[in-house]
């Protein structure tokens, strides 16, 4: 995000979300019910799952390490069949595409430093917060701003909601012709870094070869934009696009390969905040790709809703097998009441970000992870999610108005 962006008089920004039947989220969804279903029944799972797929088949990959004993054909057609590819009418069936599994445990080489942290390598204990190491090196972001209610930048916010609706009235067969497959993109205009208005608005979903384009735009406008848009938000100079290439009947697998983690922005902020472009999905928690991320998103939501910054951006580092941060970084753009510096001092004295404690503090070990593979990762007010909490505004104000601070 550039300062532009917060000092011009006008901008746009735009940001895009896909449905569950897209191929790559049918990829993430995959993943994380694998996953999940390794957790359940044994929540020190180590999981690194990938998975592609393209026309009549799906290959699951990676390295898990688990007491679980998974049926993976039989979990990976369920998802398929749940996202909605029941049918090859629909461009793919879960009944009869093929299945490959190729899994081997973790490396030693890796767990090596993910069981023991070099800060703790003398510890016996199996799930002590400090002999938990980062799983890999990298860098994580988190990012929360005031622009909506849940804390999500206005355009990922409102491709989110027009996605997950259209997914709904497909399942409530409220519209019979719509498929699987679906993408819905946002422009908001800016003034000084507040959302004023949406410039264009973009839906497309797969379909019958039954339903005429003109009865597609009609339905769509009904039953998905008009419902989750506010009004005020719309003028007469919003651009609207229904499927504009006027035929979306080949979708899924079958239109475009499918791969897990290739949605990234997608999951996130819609490319308002920076990313440190490890993805999420099949991921256990002892991957800070994943449960790094999630921390920093906690943290930058709680410091917006303290109040002490209307955007905040939370830059984490890890090395494998260390526990502690290489580094912590704030940026408010500008916003914070306080300095960034005096920022980073309160996180340090309110949040634990080695991976034990994060994994204790979020709760990482429970298999809740396939029911944000869509619809984005953040600002789900529908689940309950831990990393949303806002439990820490309190304890922030607090330290922030001490005077020896």
């Amino acid at each position: 995000m550039s300062k532009t962006f917060l000092t011009s008089s006008k901008t746009y920004f735009t940001s895009e979300s896909v449905t569950e039947g897209h191929p790559d989220k049918m990829c993430d969804q995959i993943s994380d019910a694998i996953l999940d279903a390794c957790l359940k029944q044994d929540p020190y799972s180590r999981v690194a799952c990938e998975c592609a797929t393209k026309t009549g088949f799906v290959v699951v990959m990676g390295e898990i390490t688990t007491n679980a004993n998974i049926n993976f054909d039989e979990l990976i057609r369920k998802v398929v069949l749940d996202i909605g590819y029941d049918d090859s009418s629909k461009s793919f069936d879960g009944n009869t595409c093929a299945v490959q599994v190729a899994i081997s445990k973790q490396s030693t080489d890796i767990s090596m430093g993910v069981d023991n942290a070099l800060e703790k390598r003398d510890s016996d204990k199996k799930d002590d917060i400090e002999k938990i190491g980062a799983g890999d090196q990298g860098m994580m972001f988190g990012f929360a701003c005031d622009e909506t209610p849940e804390y999500m930048p206005m355009p990922i916010y409102l491709s989110h909601l027009l996605t997950k609706q259209l997914a709904k009235i497909r399942k409530e067969k409220k519209l019979k012709w719509i498929y699987p497959d679906g993408k819905s993109q946002v422009t908001v205009e800016y003034h000084k870094g507040k959302p004023t208005r949406v410039d264009t608005l973009l839906v497309s979903t797969q379909h019958s070869t039954e339903v005429s384009h003109k009865d597609i735009e009609k339905g769509i406008k009904k039953y998905v934009i008009d419902k989750v848009i506010p009004k005020e938000l719309i003028d007469s100079k919003t651009k609207i696009y229904v499927n504009p290439t006027g035929r979306f009947v080949i979708g899924g697998p079958k239109g475009d390969a499918g791969v897990t983690g290739r949605k990234i922005i997608v999951d996130t902020y819609g490319g308002m905040s920076r990313h440190g472009g490890g993805a999420f999905s099949g991921k256990d928690c002892t991957k800070v790709d994943r449960s790094a991320a999630y921390m920093t998103r906690y943290i930058a939501k709680n410091i917006v809703a303290s109040g002490l910054a209307s955007r905040c951006e939370i830059q984490v580092s890890y090395a494998i097998g260390v526990a502690k941060p290489l580094s912590i970084m704030v940026d408010t753009f500008g916003t914070g009441k306080i300095s960034d510096e005096k920022i980073s001092k309160i996180i340090d004295k309110v949040f634990d970000l080695r991976p034990g404690a994060i994994i204790r503090d979020l709760d990482l070990r429970k298999p809740i992870f396939q029911q944000v593979a869509s619809y984005g990762h953040f600002g789900r007010d529908d689940l309950d999610l831990l990393w949303e909490r806002l439990d820490k505004v309190s304890e922030i104000k607090e330290i922030s108005k001490q005077k020896s601070f």
